[in-house]
């Protein structure tokens, strides 16, 4: 069954003039559904040549040989790259975001020794794709295995600790356990990654277009893998198919196609087929996270201690670091407990890179505290909704500085588990659930009350009047489907007074894009869009001395319309936004004075972080007979703050649901004890469908941020974070008479069947 969905608001103070506020239909759309996108692979340059890479068999090996000859005499072929010299190419940057990181290698080819399935060892370059890949799989690499990392030293350690845990475990009445093995997730995005580069020996300028998340952060790296000043590279992200954290870091083949169009000085590409996605490109999750949750009698959190193991892969993206933080610090969630003892390492392995995936850590940690508070309620006999309700954090405690040092800025959460109740009917469901188990239906109920940080730090914005009247706002952000070109323009739109569809949106080009950090992190609108908002404003009162000195006016008399300024005193006169860019342009005097094309730039930075909330209610069934579980329902209140568009911040919460569900019933990665990957294929490694999807039922209230001007919070991550707490927990509602405490996702049929089997059932109970 497909969604139902309902949506109702309620805020408390509202950003909301003409535009924002309004659920306008996504203006890119029109160009995207009609064959009109264009991606990496689209593009198109006179003599292009493509790249295809040779890849290791091995986990881990010494590379003795490698042979390219038969490789090189394929007629049609270009070059075969590999391993430079020692010291010839730089390394890609990494956020170091805990004390004492511990860096890897970052090698565009080994020269001596492979660490993963999958890594690129050589790559041929030719004038046609398919010549390029046979002459790849000519290339012969003579490897002698060597055993996998066994207890490496970790890239990193941190603890987080506050209070006085050991009191807070002595005195108490119950201490709950879990451990939680969380699998390694795909990102899969529609559009596997892709590079094209052309060094462009006229212009002294090398030209990367890439399927990327984060433009200018792309350009750094080139420069100092190249060893090529910034100036001299300019990398572009046209239309991107999805990147879910997969296409935030710049990625040893991006450098190895940049490399080699330095090298032939012609135009190379490459496209990434989806077997090499899931080889090569980063994946999330995979940590193993413990936690024990002392409690009184009444249910009051006392103390929480929590040991969390993340998994790094053989090399370190970008962001490697950031889950295995996000999660520690976002623990205990939405709840009041001052005693902490939070451990936290991250270890490298012979896999895939792991890094940030749709979530990044805050799934791990609403998934640790919810199992926990779960088996809190089962141990003192209390409903769960209950228990949560007696440790939420109060409205009238924010800011709330959580024991482990982050400050949320705003939120209600006792009123988003009021209403999730409300439109659950929790109370009625609870009793009904009892019913059919009594008929022998397996059946069961589970809450998740989860918050996320979704924004901090800064981001650049440029309003400006082209030649042409437009109206045109840069973003260092970039786009990937959310619908940023909508929501950005309806932000501009509304200071400037005029339609939407008159605000052109550029973004993912560093030639004509302001420096910023990029699309991630749920950051875009609170602190992209909060840049918009303040370069917008900037630009409006720069154009109103403009057009005032042009209309000899005061230019506190001068109105703002859609088509531009007018004023009523002495005559009405105007002057439309096409005549002011004509004017500034040809009036060196006033282009000096106000800036040629009259632009505005503004690097804004954020107080704070904003954090978003929200409680999400699921109902599942599972079939006796075969184990198959069906969600029968979902009720999700979410508190995202102030929403620019309803229509797209909706779609944002079913996506980031979709991929919720699939984490937790279908999706996982395999690695063999080899180091082989055993899910190299949707053969292999399923993701959710249509039918997939359960009936929804969508609210949310709106608590702005104070930390940001937009007053804005994320909302694209939220539905992986409390989406799979709560089905874990119906699902394990539903088997607690059949004596199961806890499952591991995903909860696949054969994992539910064998739990029913292999557990005794509680005396009384029908199966």
């Amino acid at each position: 069954m497909g969604p139902r969905l309902s949506m109702d608001s309620t805020r408390d103070q509202v950003l909301r003039t003409q535009s924002v506020g309004q659920p306008l239909r996504r203006f890119e759309d029109v160009r995207l559904v009609t064959g009109k996108g264009r991606f990496v692979d689209d593009l198109r340059l006179p003599e292009t040549l493509f790249m295809e890479f040779a890849r290791s068999n091995y986990a881990r090996g010494r590379i003795l040989n490698l042979n390219t000859t038969d490789a090189e005499n394929v007629p049609g072929v270009v070059a075969v790259l590999r391993a430079p010299e020692p010291g010839t190419l730089g390394h890609a940057a990494v956020n170091c975001v805990l004390p004492d990181m511990r860096l890897l290698p970052f090698p565009v080819f080994p020269a001596a020794e492979i660490n993963a399935v999958g890594q690129p060892i050589a790559a041929a370059v030719a004038t046609r794709a398919s010549i390029a890949a046979d002459a790849a799989a000519l290339i012969e690499a003579d490897i002698e295995p060597v055993l996998l990392w066994e207890d490496e030293e970790p890239v990193y350690r941190a603890a987080w600790k506050a209070g006085d845990i050991a009191q807070a475990f002595a005195k108490a009445a119950h201490v709950v356990r879990i451990t939680i093995d969380h699998e390694r997730l795909a990102p899969a995005a529609l559009e596997p990654r892709a590079a094209m580069a052309f060094w462009d020996e006229g212009a002294q300028m090398l030209n990367v277009w890439l399927s990327t998340q984060t433009p200018h952060r792309a350009r750094s790296d080139l420069s100092a893998i190249l060893q090529l000043s910034e100036k001299k590279i300019r990398v572009i992200a046209p239309d991107v198919g999805g990147a879910f954290g997969g296409k935030a870091s710049l990625y040893p083949e991006d450098a190895a196609v940049a490399l080699a169009s330095l090298k032939l000085k012609r135009p190379v590409k490459w496209r990434g087929s989806r077997t090499e996605d899931f080889l090569a490109a980063t994946q999330g999750r995979g940590a193993t996270i413990s936690g024990e949750l002392a409690v009184d009698r009444d249910g009051t959190f006392l103390g929480l201690r929590a040991k969390l193991d993340y998994p790094l892969g053989h090399w370190l993206p970008y962001s490697a670091a950031v889950p295995g933080k996000n999660a520690a610090r976002c623990l205990p969630g939405p709840y009041v407990c001052g005693n902490v003892d939070i451990v936290l390492e991250g270890r490298p392995e012979n896999t895939a890179p792991v890094g940030i995936y749709r979530g990044a850590g805050r799934p791990e940690a609403a998934m640790l505290m919810e199992r926990l508070a779960d088996e809190a309620a089962h141990a003192l006999g209390l409903d769960p909704a209950e228990i949560r309700r007696r440790n939420l954090i109060p409205a009238d405690a924010f800011p709330y500085r959580m024991a482990t040092g982050s400050v949320l800025d705003s939120g209600d959460y006792p009123r988003l588990l009021d209403m999730a109740r409300e439109r659950a009917g929790y109370d009625e469901a609870v009793r009904l659930l009892k019913e059919r188990r009594a008929e022998g239906e397996v059946c069961g109920i589970g809450l998740a009350v989860y918050t996320e940080p979704c924004g901090q730090g800064w981001e650049s914005a440029e309003v400006r009047l082209d030649p042409d009247g437009r109206i045109v706002a840069a973003t260092g952000s970039s786009a990937q489907g959310q619908g940023r070109e909508t929501a950005y323009a309806q932000i501009v739109a509304d200071v400037l007074r005029t339609r939407p569809e008159r605000i052109a949106v550029a973004h993912g080009d560093t030639a004509l894009c302001p420096a910023g950090i990029g699309a991630l992190a749920s950051r875009s609108t609170p602190i992209g869009g909060s840049a918009l908002l303040r370069a917008a404003e900037q630009f409006r009162e720069k154009a109103r001395r403009c057009a005032a000195r042009l209309l000899q006016a005061d230019p506190d008399h001068l109105a703002l319309t859609e088509a531009g300024f007018e004023t009523a005193v002495p005559v009405h006169r105007g002057l439309t936004w096409r005549e002011l860019a004509r004017i500034a342009k040809a009036d060196a005097q006033i282009a000096a004075e106000f800036g040629e094309g009259l632009r505005t730039v503004n690097v804004y930075e954020a107080e704070g972080e904003a954090w978003s909330s929200g409680c999400v209610i699921a109902q599942v069934t599972i079939d006796a007979e075969t184990g198959v579980l069906a969600i029968d329902r979902i009720v999700w209140v979410d508190d995202a703050g102030v929403i620019v568009n309803p229509m797209l911040a909706q779609g944002q919460m079913i996506g980031g649901l979709a991929q919720g569900v699939g984490e937790a019933t279908l999706e996982r990665l395999v690695y063999d004890e080899d180091g082989q990957l055993v899910t190299a294929s949707f053969m292999d490694y399923a993701i959710p469908r249509a039918a997939h999807i359960p009936e929804l039922v969508l609210g949310k209230i709106e608590t702005p941020s104070p930390f940001n001007v937009m007053g804005a919070k994320g909302i694209g991550e939220a539905g992986c974070v409390g989406v799979p707490a709560a089905i874990v927990n119906a699902a394990v509602d539903a088997l607690k008479p059949f004596g199961v405490t806890h499952l591991d996702m995903p909860l696949t049929s054969e994992k539910l069947w064998s739990a029913m089997r292999h557990r005794p059932m509680k005396e009384g109970t029908r199966r």
